[in-house]
């Protein structure tokens, strides 16, 4: 079954991930209409997929003739056309670029339940091909993850001053956000408890220039089973400096497990150690990214089984990250609740 498609927003990923991948899964996907507030950027991505532009997302969504859409980036919209989408009955890829809080996530995963559409969170560290593989690894090989090490490096952009809209601090959110679910996907359970602590910059106290969180995801498992999670996030090197921000850069994930420790660089090459010694693995024949996203997707809206567990993994991540920031400003232990429900769901 080849989806009718229509598009709305071009992320930064639009030239490197999305568009090859809709041009390869061609057979799977036909791109119909396609809208975004800059108008330039519709014209051109339209021209390569033969679609047409929209000035609406609204009446991109009201067509007939498109079986999903895919919301890659937020703007002034915000969520609205994942409601609309849900009230049009239309499918939904949502890119990682569009932005929620905890209470967006319970409530659009209400209307998203009583709309019965196929929805699909955007979580491309989990498929990128070292992940994949490193899943297969601590399956047959490594053993339980005890520890993990996530560090994410940001450069400071000459728009990131406090003065105007704290850019630094949504990206910040965003990556720790990312390398959340990233360690609850890489150990295969739900974390009871968060710590964190952060840096602030000399311009303004309340804005981070690095932030470190611990995952816990011991609580009453098994000792064998205990892992814990360090992840941190920091922008503390302008980027004038581009040769400071390339040099030496962490591993994306470092994870030790019972057997062996592994080292993940997104999104093909992984290096392993076990009692026979050191293992490297380049994986760039693997399906990209952007093609296993699209394929899970086309999956996702073809199959009899809907796909419901996305929008839980997006509030769970949520409500850890809104946990952690508590924990910066009280320094306290934050327990994070085994039901993550919000009012929307609860009801």
């Amino acid at each position: 079954m080849r989806l009718r498609l229509g598009l709305i927003g071009l992320s930064r990923d639009w030239q490197t991930r999305y568009c090859p991948s809709l041009r390869i899964l061609q057979d799977r996907f036909e791109v119909r209409y396609v809208y975004s507030s800059v108008a330039m950027l519709a014209d051109a991505a339209a021209k390569i997929f033969g679609a047409r532009r929209l000035d609406g997302f609204r009446g991109l969504i009201s067509r007939d003739d498109i079986d999903a859409v895919m919301m890659l980036e937020g703007d002034w919209y915000g969520v609205s056309p994942l409601l609309a989408a849900c009230d049009y009955g239309k499918a939904i890829y949502c890119g990682s670029e569009v932005d929620f809080d905890p209470q967006q996530a319970a409530d659009l995963k209400h209307r998203v339940d009583s709309s019965g559409i196929a929805f699909m969170a955007e979580f491309p560290r989990r498929c990128a091909p070292a992940t994949l593989r490193l899943k297969e690894l601590i399956a047959t090989r490594l053993g339980n993850p005890r520890l993990l090490f996530c560090h994410r490096r940001l450069a400071i952009g000459t728009g990131d001053s406090p003065r105007v809209g704290k850019p630094l601090s949504v990206r910040s959110d965003r990556e720790l956000f990312e390398l959340i679910d990233w360690c609850r996907f890489i150990v295969g359970r739900e974390p009871r408890s968060v710590q964190a602590v952060f840096h602030p910059t000399s311009q303004d106290l309340a804005m981070p220039d690095y932030q470190i969180l611990s995952l816990d995801f011991s609580g009453s498992q098994l000792p064998r089973q205990a892992a814990l999670a360090q992840i941190s996030c920091g922008a503390y090197i302008p980027n004038y400096w581009p040769e400071a921000i390339t040099f030496r850069p962490p591993a994306a994930v470092q994870v030790c497990c019972e057997k062996g420790i592994a080292f993940v660089d997104l999104p093909n090459t992984l290096v392993w150690f076990d009692e026979a010694g050191r293992h490297q693995e380049a994986l760039d024949s693997e399906l990209s990214v952007g093609q296993q996203l699209l394929t899970q997707f086309h999956r996702a809206v073809t199959s009899l089984v809907r796909k419901m567990g996305d929008l839980e993994d997006v509030y769970r991540s949520l409500h850890a990250l809104q946990q952690a920031r508590h924990s910066m400003h009280t320094g306290v232990r934050q327990e994070l609740v085994e039901n993550c429900l919000g009012p929307a769901e609860q009801a």
